[in-house]
């Protein structure tokens, strides 16, 4: 996993930045940050950093003066502005990438992908070395405690302060956040989330109708706008393509 963390004075910017990231596996969104000061105040406590998203048109302290202090706190460091005039400066700033807002989630993912090339490599067997199951207290059954085998996980569901584990063989209401339950599944490249709502098991996939997803315990969702790059990809390495018969 990539450990990644994004600098804009902008919520909404944040917000949608947020959903890029979510949609690319092996993407870890370690913090958010709105003030550069608190970035300065924290950075050293936040370990190894692979990745960070600087807006540059911020008060106080711009991105460009507040890269020459973090610049070694990370391996990659990606600019994303709304204003070309700062291309040069962010290249002085040995940035590595400048994405102009507003950015599409294509572009977005082709810039992280050419920045971190590994990403859709196979993990080391040390970090394939993890358990084939899990716990999670049932909501339904008093809290007890219910192994879920991953092979067995058909989609997570979010349910505002749960979530809906749908298995081949019951459905189990849990307190987790999707998130919280993204990063669970996160070695498990199997898993890949469709929807704000949804995470599935590429596996459990019976049937595919233009945007609609149907898995094989009946289940539909169509996919979010934000991971329709991720799907569209997913779905053209799985065709098989007919050539010309002679």
């Amino acid at each position: 996993m990539y450990r990644c963390i994004i600098i804009d004075d902008e919520p909404h910017a944040i917000e949608g930045l947020k959903g890029y990231v979510e949609t690319i596996a092996g993407l870890n969104l370690v913090k958010c940050y709105t003030e550069p000061l608190n970035v300065l105040n924290e950075i050293d406590g936040l370990g190894k950093l692979d990745l960070i998203f600087l807006d540059v048109d911020m008060p106080m302290i711009s991105g460009i003066e507040l890269a020459r202090e973090i610049r070694s706190k990370t391996d990659r460091l990606i600019f994303t502005t709304a204003h070309t005039k700062y291309a040069f400066e962010a290249f002085e700033a040995n940035a590595d990438a400048y994405l102009l807002k507003p950015y599409t989630l294509g572009k977005f993912a082709i810039t992280v992908h050419k920045l971190l090339p590994k990403l859709n490599e196979q993990k080391p067997v040390a970090e394939q070395a993890v358990a084939d199951f899990f716990f999670v207290k049932s909501k339904e059954d008093n809290l007890k405690l219910i192994k879920i085998n991953f092979a067995d996980v058909i989609a997570v569901e979010s349910k505002q302060n749960y979530i809906l584990i749908h298995t081949s063989h019951r459905n189990i209401l849990t307190y987790l956040s999707l998130t919280e339950m993204a990063r669970i599944l996160a070695s498990k490249t199997e898993f890949m989330q469709l929807h704000r709502s949804y995470i599935i098991n590429r596996q459990k996939i019976e049937a595919i109708d233009g945007n609609t997803i149907q898995l094989n315990n009946g289940l539909k969702l169509t996919v979010g706008d934000n991971y329709k790059i991720a799907f569209e990809i997913f779905v053209s390495e799985k065709i098989i393509k007919v050539g010309k018969v002679f």
